[in-house]
């Protein structure tokens, strides 16, 4: 851990495990048991697919790609962890526990997965908090991701402490110094691949390290929400790049975009800096008692304009949105909860007892609908793209004529512009985490 993120971290884990015992004890459970999980391997092989952590496991600890381990946490005093150091000449043996977290918890070193069940307490009433896998099989616990524990902690995921957000800030300016040299790459005329292998060397991460698949898409590639082809060749001309990728830091994501003309100086340039603006204006609007949601439409209703003044359809804004027409060019939410998952936990959660609030019925790909608070992180990520399956919808309807089929066939080749950054609401607007990442380099 660097110094901003040491300083933090001592009220962060206090709050949390006073968090996670007092649920217990309301709800008269003794012990949570929190396994980070383990590699699955392939079916007829003898090799594993990529380890993922359980999210509730880094949600405590500060280790991202450490299978086999256990916290046990007791419903008063400190908290258990067996910590899996194989023998090992096949692979890396994960090193020596150290860091600031090493003093909250009982270390037991377990040099064989099996060797945890000795840990896990054999009376009271004992819940599991993730995947029951492996050596777990043998463990009869008395719940399993019961809701009156795992909801209140989904909600509480929305409200990021200091630490977190420092997290996250380390993540972003991560991912910011290899979105530059991505940038570059595109503009030296590298191939997908070529944008990919540039963007992970600057980020000093692997693919599998990277929080989601990172999309690269050169030209009409753009217009593929999650387009993850890489392709290997270089293409004849270079028109467009729109690239999606985050990093991580201690299992804190971040999730950036940005959508770059090769000829910096044409009409889809003059767009992407429309964009761009708009969506500097919509985080104008986000503070504390706002409504996301109607951030969302709004973004509509701006997209619409946008679509006007281009002259890419003759109809008035609201009129657009009204019949449809923005949803064919922005198909997708604005944005999500951001935090150990990258589509983090709870965003459409109706309160700290669960249930769910649903996105209009005209906006179902929205993933937050929670009213926007303090110390939330979310993204605001305003998209436009050309894209033909849905542009088929408006060819067949009776808004056919009001759109100019001319220039955006002219456009299909720029396959279409996103721009995304990571937001921390603050008491009284917010804190562009991926703005200052940039500024730092």
């Amino acid at each position: 851990m660097n110094n901003d993120v040491f300083a933090k971290f001592d009220e962060h884990f206090d709050a949390l495990l006073g968090r996670y015992q007092s649920l217990l004890a309301d709800h008269k459970y003794d012990y949570a048991v929190i396994p980070s999980g383990m590699p699955i391997r392939k079916y007829l092989d003898d090799m594993d697919y990529p380890f993922k952590t359980n999210p509730h496991f880094k949600a405590i600890l500060p280790l991202a790609d450490h299978p086999h381990c256990q916290i046990v946490i007791p419903q008063s005093g400190k908290p258990t962890l067996c910590y899996y150091q194989p023998v090992d000449f096949w692979h890396t043996v994960p090193s020596d526990p150290e860091g600031p977290w090493t003093r909250f918890f009982d270390i037991k070193i377990i040099a064989r997965p099996a060797d945890a069940l000795a840990h896990i307490p054999k009376k009271g009433r004992v819940i599991l908090l993730g995947e029951q896998q492996g050596v777990l099989d043998a463990v009869s616990f008395s719940a399993h991701n019961p809701e009156t524990i795992v909801y209140p902690l989904y909600w509480q995921r929305a409200y990021k402490s200091d630490y977190e957000i420092e997290c996250i800030m380390q993540s972003n300016i991560i991912a910011t110094r290899a979105h530059n040299a991505a940038r570059d790459a595109f503009y030296n005329k590298e191939s997908e691949q070529g944008i990919q292998l540039a963007y992970l060397k600057a980020a000093k991460q692997l693919e599998n390290d990277m929080p989601y698949g990172n999309i690269v898409a050169l030209n009409n590639n753009g217009a593929i929400l999650h387009y993850t082809g890489c392709e290997g060749e270089v293409p004849k001309q270079h028109h467009s790049f729109l690239i999606d990728a985050g990093a991580q830091f201690h299992g804190y994501a971040s999730d950036i975009t940005r959508t770059y003309s090769f000829a910096k100086n044409d009409e889809f340039a003059d767009m992407i800096k429309t964009m761009d603006d708009m969506h500097l204006g919509l985080l104008d609007k986000i503070k504390p008692g706002a409504s996301y949601v109607d951030l969302h439409i709004e973004a509509h209703h701006k997209i619409a304009a946008i679509l006007k003044q281009y002259q890419f359809v003759d109809m008035e804004p609201a009129s657009q949105v009204e019949a449809g027409i923005t949803s064919v060019f922005f198909p997708h939410g604005l944005g999500h909860q951001l935090g150990l998952q990258v589509h983090d936990v709870g965003g459409h959660q109706t309160n700290g007892n669960g249930g769910t609030t649903n996105p209009p019925a005209e906006h179902p790909f929205l993933r937050n609908t929670r009213e926007i608070e303090a110390s939330q992180v979310l993204t605001v990520e305003p998209g436009l793209y050309f894209i033909d399956s849905l542009l088929a919808d408006i060819k067949s309807s009776e808004f056919d004529k009001q759109v100019n089929w001319k220039k955006i066939d002219e456009f299909k080749k720029f396959g279409g512009i996103r721009i995304e950054d990571d937001i921390v609401v603050t008491d009284k607007g917010h804190r562009n985490l991926t703005r200052e990442a940039f500024d730092k380099l």
